[in-house]
């Protein structure tokens, strides 16, 4: 009895030590913060794509994983004050998509969270974002696209598909560094190579756009190369594009959605993959990976796209050579 009984209270025990299944804790969602240079109409397509990316992985976004967003509204002050935000929310991951300015606010703010950056157009190494491409050595990794040095490519199919292109206006924010820089050593470089003149314009704030344009008429450019980074220029693409098309410019952009919106040309990497491979930074480091020992891509998909409507349209004709090498020809 005695035996029976000793044998009783043990089990008693044991199972009043088990916790029942419904008590423990669920497991943790991860939380991922995003960082964006602009506003959430602006944000939405890119947005929208690493979200199917990481679905496409397993990710599903209010089931096994959640994103914070966090907007700056091209207001470059706000930075600080919104990484502090993630930081304080114990965010797993912040992706950052776009510049180096935003991906160093991010860095500045912790040296723990990981920090996937998106489509960096300058070196990161030489911006100060990471030890090297192979090895980043910090919190800091992901896609660099590799834009500023993809200019001079752009300006030789720019002039290859246009054949009487000699004098080429050059629109940018001179605020953004990328832009500054192949505005004015990047494209003079190449252009020189082709015998094309290049006639810089500088866009300070979005009053200038009409100005800029009436001013540019008089110089008689035979193609506009628009250097749409930032949020000046992303804000005011629709407007710059129109009055594109009012003056019957053949036009080269560093953004594919400006063509899809009425551009006429856009090379550069292919976004799509870019953000498939934001979702596998995000899985691996979900998975233990450390960002110092995964190295930062450059890409190695490119798009070369023409919208064949916007040429009609204008009046222009793409040499039959250059059409053929179009990735994707919008009709």
């Amino acid at each position: 009895m005695n035996t029976r009984i000793a044998l009783w209270l043990l089990a008693t025990v044991l199972l009043a030590a088990t916790p029942p299944a419904q008590s423990q804790q669920p497991k943790k969602v991860p939380l991922i913060g995003y960082l964006s240079n602009s506003d959430p109409t602006t944000e939405a397509a890119r947005a929208e794509a690493i979200r199917l990316a990481l679905r496409e992985r397993g990710y599903i976004e209010g089931q096994n994983i959640t994103t914070d967003y966090r907007y700056a509204q091209g207001k470059v002050d706000r930075y600080p004050e919104l990484v502090a935000d993630l930081v304080r929310l114990k965010v797993d991951i912040i992706v950052v998509p776009g510049g180096v300015i935003p991906i160093r606010a991010a860095k500045n703010a912790t040296k723990t969270i990981p920090i996937v950056m998106v489509g960096q157009g300058l070196d990161p190494v030489e911006a100060g974002l990471v030890e090297s491409l192979a090895r980043p050595g910090g919190n800091v990794t992901g896609i660099t696209n590799l834009g500023t040095e993809l200019g001079g490519k752009r300006l030789e199919l720019f002039k290859e598909a246009i054949t009487k292109l000699a004098r080429i206006a050059v629109l940018y924010d001179p605020a953004i560094l990328r832009s500054r820089l192949e505005a004015r050593e990047v494209l003079p470089v190449v252009a020189s190579a082709q015998k094309v003149i290049l006639q810089p314009w500088e866009l300070r704030t979005a009053d200038d756009l009409d100005r800029v344009f009436v001013a540019m008429a008089k110089q008689r450019p035979d193609g506009l190369y628009v250097l749409g980074t930032g949020t000046l220029m992303r804000t005011n693409e629709k407007r710059t594009i129109g009055l594109t098309l009012k003056n019957r410019l053949p036009s080269m952009y560093v953004s594919r959605g400006a063509v899809e919106a009425g551009g006429l040309m856009y090379y550069g990497a292919d976004f799509a993959e870019s953000y498939r491979r934001v979702a596998y930074y995000v899985d691996r480091i979900l998975k233990a990976a450390k960002p110092a020992d995964l190295p930062v891509e450059q890409p190695t998909k490119f798009e070369f796209v023409i919208n064949l409507k916007t040429a009609k349209q204008i009046g222009v004709t793409i040499a039959p050579e250059v059409l053929a090498r179009a990735s994707k020809p919008i009709k």
